[in-house]
């Protein structure tokens, strides 16, 4: 009887393995791509407990076979976020201060009311960006006085449909616009930052809708929104910074697909998982807020930072401006048949109206 459950339990996580793998937009295929840790987890139970309490029968290969197949199909997607891989973003070696950048992002959750929880935060770590979403009038209400003395630059688009952002910033900010890319509900921050030392970066702040039946029906319209950024960082390869909570997994077909037409990299990678959400549920957690880069900056630091009565830890990140280290980095490149599933992608996603 154990052998049958088993088995029937290892099956059942191959076949949300394979789901996730289905090249479909629908919200319900997408969603598998989430829980690959979580999978992987319960294949490794299910293959352990096979080994240790069930006789050999046909349902103990069953159990081992699918439970097997499982943990390397999630650990094909899994290891590249763990120490046992090579890292992507080169660590610093300069002390340059005037040449480092750090942000801190933090999906502030609408509801949340502890804001002095995290300008606390903020205070305490410096940063020179500071990006919030979801972010409404009653938090920028709270951030603008705390905030504008030493963070006198600014972009705020303070919205109640959980889509707000707001970003403030120590260093200079020029040629700023807020873009509605994809739905004319979801802004986005498209500005230029100039270093201490003179040096202007580019920056992009995101937060697409989510794949969920209460958001979207389908991950076309966030495909679209990541895909258009990174063929706008192709066609202009400067040095470039993306953050925001992107909805969207580190390790999913759509982030993988937009870093290499955008060529962007992944500081997480080799280093750990920095899960952001859920923050109160410690078993549903993923990586869902994001700093990407381009090849022209170095890690110094990243940590996910403390519970602030957000769905979402902040996550804060400090980079080095070395153009002169960018041929150390092995950039991802999209090839031709990549850069036209992106475009027709990005056009589906202008034409076709969301339903929910």
């Amino acid at each position: 009887m154990l052998g049958i459950l088993l088995g029937s339990i290892a099956i059942v996580l191959l076949l949300a393995t394979l789901i996730a793998r289905i090249h479909l937009h629908w919200w319900w295929i997408r969603s598998f791509e989430f829980p690959r840790l979580q999978i992987a987890f319960l294949a490794l139970i299910t293959w352990l407990l096979a080994v240790i309490f069930v006789e050999p029968d046909p349902w103990l290969w069953v159990a081992l076979l699918a439970s097997g197949i499982t943990l390397l199909f999630q650990g094909y997607y899994i290891l590249p976020f763990t120490k046992l891989w090579p890292v992507q973003v080169k660590s610093a070696e300069s002390n340059d201060a005037d040449k480092k950048i750090t942000l801190l992002i933090a999906n502030v959750l609408t509801p949340n009311r502890q804001a002095q929880a995290l300008i606390e935060m903020i205070k305490q770590h410096q940063p020179d960006i500071v990006l919030t979403l979801e972010s409404d009038q009653w938090w920028q209400d709270q951030l603008d006085p705390a905030l504008a003395e030493q963070w006198p630059h600014s972009v705020k688009i303070p919205l109640d449909n959980l889509y707000g952002m707001h970003l403030y910033s120590r260093l200079e900010l020029t040629d700023t616009s807020v873009e509605w890319l994809i739905q004319d509900d979801i802004p986005s921050i498209h500005t230029r930052v100039t270093l201490a030392n003179g040096d202007s970066i580019r920056f992009y702040a995101l937060h697409p809708r989510p794949p969920a039946p209460n958001e979207s029906e389908k991950s076309l319209w966030r495909d679209a929104e990541l895909l258009l950024v990174g063929k706008q960082i192709h066609k202009d390869p400067r040095a470039t910074l993306v953050a925001g909570d992107l909805n969207d997994v580190a390790w999913s077909r759509t982030t993988r697909l937009f870093c290499r037409v955008g060529g962007m990299l992944d500081p997480r990678r080799g280093r750990g998982l920095f899960s952001t959400f859920h923050a109160k549920y410690p078993v549903l957690r993923w990586p869902l807020d994001h700093i990407f880069v381009t090849e022209h900056f170095t890690l110094v630091g990243m940590r996910r930072l403390n519970y602030f009565g957000s769905d979402h830890f902040p996550i804060l990140a400090t980079f080095c401006y070395r153009p002169s280290r960018q041929d150390e980095h092995e950039t991802p490149e999209a090839d031709a048949e990549e850069r036209s599933e992106a475009s027709e992608t990005i056009q589906e996603g202008k034409t076709e109206q969301q339903e929910t």
